[in-house]
């Protein structure tokens, strides 16, 4: 039997119909699917679409975040469209994980640029709200190790 990496027996689930699926895996197929199923019904109309930065399809952010919007109340729906169901909630559930490696993606190169412009750790904390140098070394090496673990995994 194939093995798996991350899967808790270490084998394939998807050959063997008597192992439960491996969850992280499950959720990386469903990503696509879960973006289109947002767009197609929270950002099918021009109207809907203003919501978001990208006027065609919104990013995994955004989808997230008009789910969200529209949970709480902060976004209202546009005549016709169809309520914030449990599909959509677990499509938005589904995209977490891609929207944090983006953003961890995002902090890395931009603490990597500010050191690269000589700031210091001591600047960086204070950008980030953090009380000492250390916690920003510590906060960017915890980001770069897990982007790097995260290029490992198929």
């Amino acid at each position: 039997m194939p093995e798996t990496p991350g899967h808790p027996l270490g084998v394939d689930a998807g050959a063997d119909p008597f192992l439960p699926p491996d969850p992280e895996q499950a959720r990386a197929r469903r990503a696509h699917s879960a973006l289109f199923r947002i767009a197609e019904r929270h950002a099918a109309t021009d109207e809907q679409r203003r919501r978001q930065t990208n006027p065609m399809l919104p990013a995994p952010h955004e989808a997230v975040r008009v789910v969200a919007f529209l949970l709480s109340g902060a976004a209202r729906p546009e005549e016709g469209e169809p309520e914030v169901d449990r599909a959509d909630i677990t499509a938005a559930l589904t995209l977490l994980p891609l929207v944090r490696g983006e953003l961890d993606e995002l902090e890395t190169g931009l603490l990597e640029m500010a050191r690269g412009r000589g700031m210091t750790w001591q600047e960086i904390a204070f950008g980030l709200g953090l009380g000492t140098q250390q916690a920003a070394r510590q906060r960017y090496e915890r980001l770069a190790s897990r982007a790097a673990r995260e290029e490992e995994t198929p």
